[in-house]
Parts: C-alpha cells; structure tokens; sequence
C-alpha cells in the first residue's frame, strides 16, 4: 500500500495581524476589519528518508517573509469587480471599493492580485507567494502535494492544496 507523511508548521512567530473586507457577489460587504491571522503549511512527502529530508527552516523563512509582508497592514484585493483604483502616489493609495472611497498611507496598504480578501483567497495567494519564493523546492520528485491553511480566528479558516506529484 502507498505511504506518506506529512509535514506541519504552525507557529506563533508566523502569524500576521491583518485589515481587510470581503465583498459579496451582489456588490455588499463588510466592513474594514481585522484578524490574527495564523497560516499552517502542510507538505505530503512520500520518502521521509535521510536523502529526501527537507530543511524547516527554509519553508519558516518563506512564510516569515509573507507575515512580515502582510502584518499590520490593509490587505486589498486588486482583481475585485468591485474595487475601483482612483490614485497611487509615494504617500497614499485611493481607491473605491462597493461605492465607498478609501484613501490609506500607501506604507500600510498591501495590494494582492486576488478576486476577493477571504480566507479562501488569503491560503491561495500565500501558496502562490510561497511557491514563487521556493521555486524547485516544492517540486521536488518527493513531495506529493502542498496545503496552506490560514485561520482567521481559533476554529475557523480554509485551505488551498495543490497535488505537485502523482
């Protein structure tokens, strides 16, 4: 019968504090808000020998990179139907989003290449960001598939997995 582990990282020094708004279909949404968010990797391995060890610390280093990217900030989805960009500059972003005008400092606004901020959308776009950080390393002939999960409160958030390896 096939075999196969798993690896899990979740860990307190990887989580981001964040803004955002989810906009619905019909054009509502909710209001500027914020979560603790906390993301678990989860890498399936099929060989869990010497030779097909992979180093935590270069998968903590990755996700640090995207909590420290995202922590304390407003995160907005740039591809929503509803989102309207109206300025750029090096001090503010101003945008509408469901008919409401934002105008935020620009430090404090993170503009993600997604549809919508849920969680859904979040463990997505954070595998995308892992994966373009990792390259190769999540392509390894060992790896059978790759699973974010980010919790936005205790007991409730979603997953993206990709399945990397027959």
């Amino acid at each position: 019968m096939p075999e196969s582990y798993e690896i899990r990282i979740r860990k307190d020094a990887l989580k981001f504090a964040a803004s955002h708004m989810t906009v619905f279909p019909d054009g509502t949404k909710e209001s500027l808000h914020g979560h603790n968010y906390v993301p678990s990797l989860t890498v399936r391995v099929r060989d869990a020998s010497f030779e097909s060890t992979i180093p935590f610390s270069r998968l903590k280093a990755g996700m640090k990179r995207i909590a420290l990217a995202w922590d304390e900030k407003v995160l907005v989805a740039t591809r929503n139907p509803f989102y309207e960009p109206l300025r750029l500059d090096d001090q503010e972003v101003e945008f509408r989003l469901c008919g409401k005008r934002y105008v935020l400092p620009v430090d404090e606004v993170v503009r993600l290449d997604t549809d919508n901020i849920s969680c859904e959308t979040l463990a997505r776009t954070y595998f995308d960001l892992l994966e373009a950080e990792l390259g190769t390393e999540l392509h390894a002939d060992n790896i059978l598939s790759v699973a974010v999960y980010i919790e936005e409160t205790p007991g409730q958030g979603a997953a993206f997995e990709r399945v990397m390896s027959p």
